[in-house]
């Protein structure tokens, strides 16, 4: 059979195009080699589909709750069954309390355009509340507006034009392979600044190992060495920047000494790093993980500054929308002003009955929400009704009232585009398996309801057809080479300046200070709780595949030592949201006064996870973002 072309749906930077065949009815997968980014290999994860897409765990009926929430107690139902009762729940929700305590909870467990947007088409025609989303990235997302009107930043094919990247809280080693890999083939001199030695770290020409949140006093006291010995891109920086004297008697108030002392980085390193930074014209790519903490907003802006002193227009790599999808959304159906709830508060929203009916596709927050065990506790305890779209019974699943198989995204045709690279994928049906896609599923709820809008009935291929049209880009084609290239044109700073905003006028709108502050955060426990992801994970993603990797407890020796704790004994780890148990593996890859445990493991396959610790406190100025990451804990011996 001739190989179709396929494209990882997951939520990772690399969105990899991928050459899929069925031999002796097994899917056999490979890196598409004509593809820039994806170079013909795949990571350990991708390589590991096959195995997702066989389990004999995925669903293959409706499912409809029978015990209490949280138990595996369901009786299988027909299609029909279930559409009855979502319908009949759908209906009595809308008119004994209006539509807008109808909520729709989605986020990138499938990043395909049609999967994604085309469900919400039907809750915009219901006139639902919808979920502000602000779990991942928000908070450096707002911070990047506040600098550049924008959080998109440069095409990751240019790297191999640069001298130096930095990554900058970010272990591109397991989270950014391809783009790791670019760099190398490169011959790129790459950096890494972290709190934890990380993979990418010992894979890097130079490591700064700054301590928890001063991530942005490290950024200002490079920015103040830089402008003092007058390193920095005088030209660029006279005609591109509004507020730099301002922001040049800012930071030249600093002492260098006092930045050493809070960030762990002698005064000499903090030298060689602004010097050689500025040599080398570097750039920087800006993690996703210490901006989800209270101090990760303030640290992005910091940090953005530093590219564009050496002169690049957009010198960070953070974020890329390359295509216009709002066709695939719909929002046009709305006949009401939409009610979008803040994701970090929707336990708050459960707790308080606002919601009656909860609708959950592409994501799993009963493993990947912070403060599990609050968010479980309003679920036992509403009487919201819970419908759950997914392959696997999930923890979301098990506290359902009705959990409907889907299918995967080789049993499909959609597209799909990256928040990393400027390409459009295309993914086609390559096999047939049990479940109904998202889409599939809405056409169905929209039947049964009744409702005879042409827009819910469009077919994935008209969809898009008409997205893909709107963007100037042939089908055709893209079914000819299975990806094309978004061009990109003419860009400016959308600030309100028209400039890059060292003093931010739109940071000040939201009373926050025109420079970035640095703030001491701490916790009523005396370890910070770092919950990263681990190498063959994506948050929840891929459990079922290989079960529970790694769930240790990583801790410096000196910290272990105080508590009379041996490598691999057992311990007990606790706050004020939960306690878990777990082993401990001892290292000097994480400094002193910080723990880690990874993220998302699922708590039906392993009795808890980080999420049972972290903690649901939001970033408030920056959009909402998480905070999981301002998390303290306290670790004793166990047993």
């Amino acid at each position: 059979m001739k190989y179709m072309f396929s494209a990882c749906m997951r939520d990772c930077y690399d969105t990899c195009s991928i050459m899929s065949e069925i031999k002796n009815g097994k899917l056999i997968v490979r890196g598409n080699p004509d593809h820039p980014i994806t170079q013909g290999f795949l990571c350990p994860k991708g390589a590991l589909l096959p195995r997702w897409f066989h389990s004999n765990e995925r669903l293959k009926s409706p499912l409809v709750r029978e015990g209490k929430r949280g138990d595996e107690d369901f009786k299988e139902v027909s299609w029909g069954e279930a559409l009855t009762l979502i319908k009949e729940k759908l209906q009595e929700t809308i008119k004994e309390y209006g539509s807008e305590s109808i909520l729709v909870y989605k986020y990138a467990g499938d990043r395909g355009i049609v999967n994604y947007y085309f469900p919400m088409r039907l809750f915009h025609y219901l006139n639902a509340s919808t979920i502000d989303s602000g779990i991942c990235d928000r908070a450096g997302q707002e911070a990047l507006k506040d600098i550049y009107g924008t959080a998109v930043g440069m095409d990751p094919e240019k790297i191999k034009e640069h001298k130096l990247l930095v990554y900058w809280g970010i272990n591109a080693f397991w989270t950014n392979l391809h783009g790791f890999m670019l760099a190398k083939k490169g011959n790129v001199e790459i950096w890494t600044v972290d709190v934890v030695r990380t993979e990418t770290a010992k894979r890097s020409d130079k490591f700064f190992q700054i301590r928890p949140d001063t991530d942005v006093l490290f950024a200002l006291g490079v920015a103040k060495v830089i402008i003092e010995e007058e390193l920095y891109d005088k030209d660029f920086v006279t005609k591109n920047v509004y507020g730099f004297e301002e922001f040049k008697n800012y930071v030249t108030r600093l002492s260098l000494n006092y930045v050493s002392q809070e960030t762990g980085i002698k005064p000499e390193r903090i030298k060689e790093f602004a010097r050689e930074f500025t040599e080398k014209r570097g750039i920087i790519h800006i993690g996703y993980g210490f901006q989800r903490s209270l101090a990760g907003g303030e640290a992005v802006r910091a940090v953005a500054i530093l590219p564009v002193l050496v002169g690049h227009k957009f010198g960070f790599i953070y974020d890329m929308k390359t295509i216009d999808k709002s066709y695939a959304e719909g929002k046009f159906l709305r006949t009401k002003p939409e009610n979008k709830i803040p994701q970090m508060e929707l336990t708050k929203v459960i707790e308080s009955d606002d919601i009656k009916f909860l609708y959950i596709y592409n994501s799993n927050p009963l493993a990947s929400y912070p403060n599990q065990n609050r968010l479980r506790r309003a679920l036992k305890k509403s009487d919201v009704f819970v419908v759950t779209h997914d392959i696997f019974l999930t923890d979301t699943a098990l506290f359902s009232d009705v959990v409907l198989p889907a299918n995967t995204f080789f049993e499909r045709l959609d597209i799909v585009d990256s928040y990393y690279h400027r390409y459009v994928l295309l993914n086609e049906p390559v096999a047939k398996g049990p479940g109904k896609s998202n889409s599939e599923v809405t056409r169905l709820i929209a039947k049964s309801l009744g409702i005879r809008v042409p827009y819910l009935y469009e077919s994935d291929e008209d969809v898009i057809r008409k997205v893909l049209e709107a963007n100037g880009i042939s089908f055709e084609e893209l079914k000819r080479r299975g990806f094309i290239k978004v061009p990109e044109g003419p860009r400016n700073w959308k600030t309100p300046s028209g400039k890059i905003e060292f003093y931010s006028q739109r940071a000040v709108s939201r009373g926050l200070g025109p420079f970035p502050e640095y703030k001491k955060f701490k916790g009523k426990y005396p370890l910070r709780l770092l919950t990263p992801t681990h190498r063959m994970t994506i948050t929840s993603q891929y459990h079922t595949t290989h079960g529970i990797i790694d769930p240790n407890l990583y801790m410096n020796p000196e910290d272990a030592k105080v508590r009379g704790i041996k490598d691999g004994d057992k311990v007990g780890v606790f706050n004020e949201n939960g306690r878990v148990i777990t082993k401990v593996k001892i290292t000097e890859d994480v400094p002193k006064g910080v723990v880690i445990l990874y993220k998302a493991f699922w708590p039906k396959l392993l009795g808890w996870n980080a999420n049972f610790l972290t903690t649901d406190e939001k970033v408030e100025k920056y959009g909402k973002g998480s905070a999981f990451h301002s998390t303290w804990v306290e670790v004793n011996p166990y047993g």
